[in-house]
């Protein structure tokens, strides 16, 4: 007869480690009943040497998406090694916004925020996310979630404002559609949840793929 610990570890859910810090992906997978534990690099995956979130010149925008998340996964797999922890399958994102085959990624501070909102005002632009999953055991798996938004009119007040609440400075594109940018956008297509950051259909179908169970 197995022992009440042994019971409770057979029948424990499966679990898996995000690696990111984004609290919008931890809400995200916490609404599809994801068991997971964050995996945090050094100093954050943008200053951490093994994750260079550069684009490379001339690179093309899905390009660097899926090579910034590869990375991500990649380190997050040699994390694991390092720090000998409990072998779980890695889940790793990133996101961007394209306009004009320009890479629009997080703000360097608010006067950056607000050139990129200015350059978004009355135009449509792509987001892209890059989704992997990777396993100890070596498997990995990726998907790409395309949306397109396209934004109203916005006046320098608008934008002033916005830049004031802070919302802006930690995402891609300077603005967070689950956020008071909401009323900016006039217009999308493609996945609202890809657009926050992780697109949970297909993240769903990567987890089911190396036989996630609970999803």
């Amino acid at each position: 007869m197995n022992s009440p610990s042994a019971d409770a570890m057979i029948n424990a859910p499966q679990r898996l480690y995000l690696a990111s810090r984004s609290p919008r992906r931890r809400e995200l997978l916490t609404q599809i009943g994801v068991h997971f534990d964050t995996l945090l690099f050094r100093a954050g995956a943008r200053a951490d040497g093994e994750v260079d979130e550069t684009p490379h010149p001339g690179e093309d925008p899905v390009a660097y998406v899926q090579r910034v998340a590869r990375a991500k996964a990649e380190h997050g797999l040699r994390i694991l090694g390092w720090r000998k922890l409990q072998p779980q399958p890695v889940l790793s994102a990133d996101t961007t916004v394209e306009i004009d085959g320009q890479i629009l990624g997080k703000p360097l501070d608010g006067d950056d925020a607000a050139r990129t909102l200015r350059l978004l005002s009355g135009r449509a632009h792509r987001v892209l996310t890059a989704v992997v999953v990777a396993t100890p055991a070596g498997q990995r798996v990726e998907a790409l979630s395309e949306s397109r938004v396209r934004f109203r009119e916005l006046s320098d007040a608008e934008i002033r404002r916005y830049v004031t609440t802070g919302e802006p400075l930690d995402k891609a594109g300077s603005y967070g559609i689950q956020g008071r940018a909401a009323l900016f956008v006039a217009h999308m297509e493609g996945s609202y949840t890809g657009i926050m950051g992780l697109p949970l259909f297909e993240t769903g179908e990567l987890l089911r793929r190396i036989g996630f169970e609970g999803v």
